[in-house]
């Protein structure tokens, strides 16, 4: 990596005159790994690690790491105005896994930890497992659901935490004065961590951009959240053939939202730091 410190560039790159007739077409470059942009809208200056068909990471010399959409001349490069776009070949350097950690070469699961990651139901567990399940393998953390956390204090008491014996536990709908955070005030215990995200269900996490959707549509009080997106969004299915068409559009971290990202990563290091 070079350079990530503020920049002077001549004349103002944003004043709109550069994509005038006449002015030349701003040229694509490939988002190889290592290469050194700015993002324009924001001057974050980073190096790339990672790219897909939508995105794009950057992360800084003080180890920061931002995701940015591939938008035409959204990036800076030696000062001038830059499209990337996802590399036709695929990137060298080291492999990584749907998390964008590295992945672990000719893994062999970990024996797993006491410690444990709850979540609320079969579909929330699914979608972890799907873009997190390389790390959790590497850690030897298992995930189990529980259909919902009506219970979460009983269930707590039961699991029986205690130094070296964490549980993380990931709630739906989160937000102030719902059921769920007066549920989750209720858990006291320092070995334990509760966290959420403020979507009505897991399937608001998925970005709608993945599934071709403007956005996830409101549901009425009284309706059936997943019956009523399905009635909503124009879907002859069943929830069951819904979620399977929804998680089969996620292949990557940057199809998720990022407050469902930073929570899955908080109860990761949650379990497996030392006590």
């Amino acid at each position: 990596m070079i350079c990530y410190g503020p920049r002077v560039y001549e004349g103002d790159v944003l004043a709109g005159n550069w994509q005038r007739p006449g002015k030349g077409k701003i040229p694509k470059v490939a988002a190889e790994l290592d290469l050194v942009v700015e993002d324009a809208d924001s001057g974050f200056c980073g190096a790339v690690v990672a790219c897909d068909k939508e995105a794009v990471t950057l992360e800084d010399r003080f180890g920061r790491r931002r995701l940015f959409p591939l938008a035409p001349a959204a990036f800076l490069l030696d000062g001038k105005p830059v499209t990337l776009v996802r590399p036709t070949a695929a990137p060298t350097g080291p492999r990584r896994s749907a998390s964008g950690s590295i992945a672990v070469e000719g893994l062999r699961a970990r024996v797993a930890r006491e410690s444990r990651i709850y979540v609320e139901g079969v579909h929330d567990a699914a979608l972890v497992e799907k873009i997190w399940g390389h790390d959790l393998r590497v850690e030897g953390v298992v995930v189990e659901y529980l259909e919902g956390v009506d219970d979460l204090p009983a269930i707590v008491a039961e699991f029986g935490p205690e130094p070296g014996r964490r549980l993380g536990v990931l709630v739906d709908h989160l937000v102030p004065g719902s059921k769920e955070s007066r549920i989750a005030a209720e858990i006291t215990s320092p070995e334990v961590l509760v966290v959420g995200h403020p979507f009505v269900d897991i399937w608001q996490a998925v970005k709608p951009s993945v599934l071709r959707i403007p956005a996830w549509p409101d549901v009425p009080r009284g309706v059936p959240w997943k019956e009523g997106v399905i009635a909503a969004l124009g879907w002859r299915m069943e929830p069951a053939e819904a979620w399977r068409r929804i998680l089969g559009a996620v292949s990557a971290y940057t199809d998720l939202e990022p407050e469902l990202l930073g929570r899955v990563e908080e109860l990761i290091d949650f379990v497996t730091e030392a006590s």
